[in-house]
């Protein structure tokens, strides 16, 4: 079993930064991808970024050069770090990752809980 446990979100101000912080655990050969998705009030779950191992991030553009997503592969945490936000920013961010938990296939799907960050004055 693979456990995915996020931290740091919060209320912050339009223009604050805040970090959140992804930490996985459990039966894990080798980390494919982890990525960060959020999800608005009323709106689908989207993609926030994503750090496949091995090769470039990518963001979605609401985001480009306000968040930065880094990971660091001895620990199995992925952080994203996140300045100059705005009120479109609230949602709750979800933590995913794909995951082999063996030398074989297949590739597996995980989910964190989600940390709620809200962006207001």
């Amino acid at each position: 079993q693979v456990h995915l446990v996020e931290s740091g979100g919060g209320l912050v101000q339009p223009g604050g930064s805040l970090r959140l912080s992804c930490a996985a655990s459990g039966s894990i050969f080798r980390i494919n991808v982890m990525s960060w998705y959020r999800q608005a009030p009323g709106k689908q779950r989207e993609l926030v970024a994503t750090a496949p191992t091995g090769s470039t991030t990518r963001y979605a553009d609401p985001v480009k050069g306000r968040f930065t997503i880094s990971r660091d592969n001895a620990e199995n945490t992925v952080l994203l770090q996140m300045n100059s936000l705005k009120p479109e920013d609230t949602a709750i961010y979800y933590c995913h990752a794909q995951i082999r938990t063996s030398s074989a296939p297949p590739v597996f799907s995980f989910w964190g809980q989600g940390t709620q960050v809200t962006v207001s004055s």
